[in-house]
């Protein structure tokens, strides 16, 4: 955001704002494709922004071809796809914080047993 002023505080402000920022842009057809990929996969909105944002940045930085990605991900249950999700999150969040998952997955050899006294 840029506001054309003489104040010599707004120029500071702008300048120290934008300050070790890269300015990274993308395709928009591979922004509507891995956006489009999430939210058919059941994310929610914000969270299909923020995981293609993450992906889509990753992908650059590896030199890997975002459409390439999406392609092997289509392959993914998605359980799998939550799993590597998470950890691509994981790895591109502060280490203070971790997310994780939670197994409600039920063994098929379980039995209940009542004991009566």
């Amino acid at each position: 955001m840029t506001i054309d002023t003489n104040d010599a505080t707004v120029k500071s402000k702008q300048y120290f704002d934008n300050y070790q920022k890269d300015r990274v842009s993308y395709p928009s057809n591979q922004v509507d494709a891995v956006l489009g990929f999430f939210e058919s996969r059941g994310f929610a909105k914000t969270a299909a922004i923020s995981v293609s944002t993450v992906l889509l940045q990753q992908a650059k930085i590896d030199g890997v071809n975002v459409m390439a990605l999406i392609d092997n991900l289509r392959e993914f249950k998605k359980p799998q796809l939550d799993e590597l999700i998470g950890a691509i999150l994981n790895n591109n969040r502060d280490k203070i914080s971790f997310l994780g998952f939670r197994d409600t997955t039920v063994t098929e050899n379980q039995t209940a047993r009542n004991i009566i006294y």
